[in-house]
């Protein structure tokens, strides 16, 4: 068993590709939600608005970003999108393709969320002379936070687990580095197993880590 794991993981320092590639993994995944939630944000707000414009474009961005396949989107961004354009550096153009990809789904999360705030909220910031952008941005906002929380807790795991397609455009995630010492010794199952270990690790920390977040924007509600 050891002689197996020295001679898949550790000879020649094959073990180095799994923390470059879990680097390239986080990388992607935190600026991507970071995107998501911009992006999510102001789509969210077109999707409330008065504007039957803005309303259909928040639609139609998010019909058509939920409804490809995130593999299938990763390469039309890079092959026909980006490569005409010169753009060749593959974490860009993954961090960009993941960013819009989870603002359809942030949209329909924050959009939930902020329809999920009692009317009567809106009707007091605005007769206590608020603006309608000061309301949402104080009273409605914090408020769906709070709400969404979990779910976006959810977006932000799932996230991380689909950066595992970024390798379709050669990129050298933490799925990638794996698949290389797999190929590298014609050994599946150390590698492979790893590579989950390590995806199951992520995924169980930063669940844990909302969840103190969480609770502790609980106890500061009742206090």
């Amino acid at each position: 068993m050891w002689q197996t794991f020295y001679s898949t993981m550790l000879a020649n320092g094959r073990w180095k590709l799994i923390p470059r590639g879990l680097g390239t993994t986080l990388l992607i995944a935190l600026c991507a939600v970071l995107i998501g939630s911009i992006l999510g944000c102001i789509f969210a707000l077109f999707k409330i608005s008065r504007n039957k414009i803005l309303r259909n474009i928040a639609t139609v961005y998010t019909t058509i970003i939920r409804g490809i396949p995130m593999a299938t989107q990763l390469m039309i961004f890079y092959f026909v999108i980006f490569s005409p354009m010169g753009v060749s550096n593959a974490i860009l153009v993954a961090i960009i393709s993941f960013g819009i990809n989870s603002g359809a789904y942030c949209t329909e999360i924050f959009r939930a969320g902020i329809q999920g705030v009692d009317a009567g909220q809106m009707e007091a910031g605005r007769s206590l002379g608020l603006s309608w952008s000061q309301t949402m941005a104080k009273i409605i906002l914090p408020q769906a936070f709070r709400t969404i929380l979990p779910t976006f807790t959810s977006e932000f795991i799932a996230l991380i687990k689909e950066t595992s397609v970024a390798s379709f455009i050669a990129v050298i995630d933490l799925q990638k580095a794996c698949d290389n010492i797999r190929n590298a010794t014609y050994n599946a199952w150390i590698p492979l197993l790893s590579c989950a270990a390590i995806y199951l690790t992520l995924t169980l920390g930063l669940t844990q880590i909302f969840s103190i977040f969480e609770k502790r924007m609980a106890r500061s509600d009742r206090s």
